[in-house]
């Protein structure tokens, strides 16, 4: 006779409840959420002007007397349901700054728009692959100064582990990697007002006059290489003062803006000056820079929109395994570096953060908190403002959506008034419910996949 596992006696119990139902509606209403919150509460909703009771919801009544929402985890290797709902709201906040919707004019389309690739500087050698050629075939085999060699005739895969280590570790400026990430979003910000100015430069313009004329709107995404080094793709529109609601002057178009983009990444310069033992550094963007026009519509080149937004929403959803960024959770201890699994390059970046965190002078920076993404402190994704729409607005809709389907009576011509008591109870699942909200996901995803072939075989919504 079998013996049960411990998870197999949690699904009986979990499976007995008398509300699992309930439990079961609650699970699959967050997707199979892998790691939901947990809430304790109520809602209540009166009619404003006569006092009326319109709706009250609490959770007394629910399974363990607690509501299960998404956690909302951006990452696949941490919640594969919440991630791949992200990836989707991502796509359509980049696709709807490039075709329009929501918000923003079907015209912007026809605006000059380019698509481009800013990377990290180098910091020394690393292990590359070279497409079939070696990673470094250096004709002196004289060592470095540590006494290791400088050369590398190997052909590396690229899922080889090698590639993105440095070829020593000694030479290798982790201080320089390290304030680099801590100083992005500053070389960012650097890049986006020098544009302006080359732009007023290759036309005529005097700056202010440039900045009267025309008004730039971006959606960046940051990714992280294999030598752990950050660098970022965007996509760059240029609009008229007014923003995605007026066009851009005749002269703007795509070249004008990529051949302002190429010279404005190139001229950032950002000086630091810390301390002594520091010394200074000059922070800039890497030599590689990538500049390519998205296509016009029925136009011959250049990426298609769908292409871009596809390509942004996924690198959004990829964990820190996935991209050699580190941890998916924060450090709290030097301990922790000793045991994170991570690679030794890594690990190296993460103490150059603790380490430095450490001093006085670079405590604004907050190094130690941003440890496990390697200094790095922006967003995986920001935007301007005027770009698209919203995170928050894309949520809204996509729950009015489920409350129509739901048919819950409609309140949007009723001013109300609610009075809300939530307070979080607890996260995650138990093993043989994590069980369960694995195999739920697993449906759901499936379900989608066969909707999504439907759709395509027959061109109609099934």
């Amino acid at each position: 006779m079998r013996h049960l596992s411990d998870t197999d006696r949690d699904v009986i119990r979990v499976a007995s409840d008398p509300l699992f139902p309930r439990w079961l509606e609650q699970v699959t209403t967050t997707g199979g959420c892998a790691h939901p919150v947990h809430l304790a509460g109520s809602t209540t909703t009166h009619d404003a002007l006569t006092g009326e009771l319109l709706h009250h919801y609490a959770t007394a009544d629910e399974p363990g007397e607690r509501l299960l929402v998404r956690c909302r985890n951006r990452r696949a290797t941490v919640c594969a349901p919440c991630s791949r709902l992200h990836a989707g709201d991502t796509f359509h906040l980049v696709r709807v700054g490039l075709t329009g919707g929501k918000n923003v004019p079907a015209d912007v389309r026809d605006r000059p728009r380019v698509f481009l690739t800013l990377t990290a500087p180098g910091f020394g050698p690393v292990h590359r692959a070279a497409d079939g050629s070696p990673c470094r075939p250096r004709r002196t085999s004289a060592p470095c100064e540590h006494g290791r060699p400088l050369r590398c005739r190997t052909v590396h895969e690229g899922t080889d582990p090698l590639v993105g280590q440095p070829l020593c570790p000694g030479c290798y400026d982790y201080c320089g990697h390290v304030l680099w990430h801590a100083y992005a979003g500053r070389l960012w910000k650097a890049f986006t007002d020098n544009l302006y100015h080359h732009l007023a430069a290759r036309t005529g313009h005097t700056r202010s006059g440039m900045r009267r004329a025309v008004r730039l709107s971006y959606a960046k995404v940051a990714e992280y290489q294999k030598r752990a080094a950050v660098h970022v793709h965007a996509v760059v529109r240029l609009d008229g003062p007014g923003g995605p609601a007026t066009p851009p002057p005749p002269w703007a178009n795509a070249d004008t803006l990529a051949g302002a983009v190429r010279t404005a990444a190139a001229a950032v310069r950002l000086t630091t000056v810390h301390s002594a033992a520091l010394g200074e550094y000059v922070l800039r963007w890497g030599a590689q820079l990538d500049v390519r026009p998205l296509r016009a519509p029925n136009g011959p080149d250049g990426l298609t929109d769908e292409a871009v937004a596809a390509y942004v929403a996924k690198y959004v959803t990829k964990g820190a395994a996935e991209t050699a960024a580190g941890l998916d959770h924060r450090v709290t201890s030097a301990d922790e570096l000793h045991t994170a699994p991570v690679s030794a390059h890594v690990r190296a970046l993460m103490g150059t953060c603790w380490r430095l965190g450490g001093l006085p002078e670079l405590e604004p920076l907050r190094l130690r908190a941003w440890a496990h993404a390697l200094g790095y402190r922006g967003h995986v994704l920001t935007k301007s403002r005027a770009y698209s729409t919203t995170y928050a607005a894309l949520r809204a809709e996509r729950a009015e959506h489920e409350r129509t389907v739901r048919g819950s009576p409609p309140l949007a011509d009723v001013e109300t008034t609610s009075d809300a008591h939530w307070r979080y109870v607890g996260s995650g699942h138990s093993p043989g419910a994590a069980l369960i909200a694995a195999g739920i996901a697993e449906d759901l995803a499936r379900n989608r996949e066969i909707a999504r072939e439907e759709v395509n075989r027959s061109g109609v919504c099934p």
